[in-house]
């Protein structure tokens, strides 16, 4: 068998319809479009929708842009870590085990609200000013990773 002989399997290609040859052919006339209207005579373009205000316009557009490289950190207050025992080391994987986090592998930014009464060692990725501060306070340190 040669490249030139190669065939499609038969009944995989039929043959379109030809219409518009006269009425003895089944499809002459109005060439199976009916009689009259939008669609007899050509099809509108896409996203016409009969003269009201397309989809495409009523919507607002999109502002700026988002960061490819944007970097999202996972939140966790100064109060919650109130849990934890006194002198404890707070890693994001024992955040992970006390519910506090959705993922073990996440990055985590310490924040300064609520309040702290035991001495914690915490690793975290980033840290506010204000959790440092309190942190640092009641004599525990913050780690950056």
């Amino acid at each position: 068998m040669q490249i030139h002989e190669l065939r499609p399997a038969p009944g995989a290609h039929p043959t379109s319809k030809k219409v518009g040859r006269g009425p003895g052919s089944g499809k002459g006339k109005t060439s199976g479009r009916g009689s009259k209207g939008q669609r007899a005579r050509g099809r509108p373009s896409l996203g016409f929708e009969g003269g009201q205000t397309p989809l495409h316009r009523r919507l607002p557009q999109l502002r700026g842009f988002k960061p490819v490289n944007r970097i999202e950190y996972a939140v966790v207050n100064v109060g919650d870590l109130e849990c934890f025992e006194a002198d404890a080391v707070v890693t994001a994987q024992t955040m992970f085990e006390a519910g506090m986090l959705r993922h073990a592998d996440e990055r985590v930014k310490v924040l300064g609200d609520g309040d702290l009464t035991k001495k914690l060692t915490v690793r975290a990725h980033r840290f506010s000013r204000t959790a440092v501060e309190k942190l640092q306070a009641v004599g525990g340190a913050a780690e950056v990773l």
